[in-house]
């Protein structure tokens, strides 16, 4: 941190220690804590903003493209389903085809 060694923190805290006094060097450091997470907690919201910023036109050219891959997406599927529909009515269709048939030449085989 800083650059700073074990023997210059030392140093650093007995000169603390001897300007300020024992009674607020407690109160002190808790203040200078407080003020570093502050700080901190302001710079990360900083470069959350500038990269939220920085990456919002390609993000905005991403999330065309993924609308537009969709309703083509969607475009096929609907397509797809009619297909299948008109397959299912064709089949179905051919299916009462025999029934009808059969359906028709039974009263005649019953007046015989």
């Amino acid at each position: 941190m800083f650059g700073i060694g074990m023997p210059e923190l030392i140093i650093i805290m007995v000169i603390a220690l001897i300007v300020i006094g024992p009674q607020k060097l407690p109160d002190l450091a808790k203040s200078l804590g407080k003020g570093l997470a502050e700080f901190k907690k302001a710079t990360d919201d900083f470069k959350q903003t500038i990269e939220a910023d920085s990456r919002t036109p390609e993000e905005k050219e991403h999330l065309a493209r993924l609308a537009e891959e969709k309703q083509k997406a969607e475009a096929e599927r609907v397509r797809e389903a009619e297909e299948l529909k008109a397959k299912v009515e064709g089949v179905a269709k051919a299916a009462e085809e025999p029934k009808l048939q059969s359906a028709q030449t039974e009263p005649e085989k019953k007046s015989v």
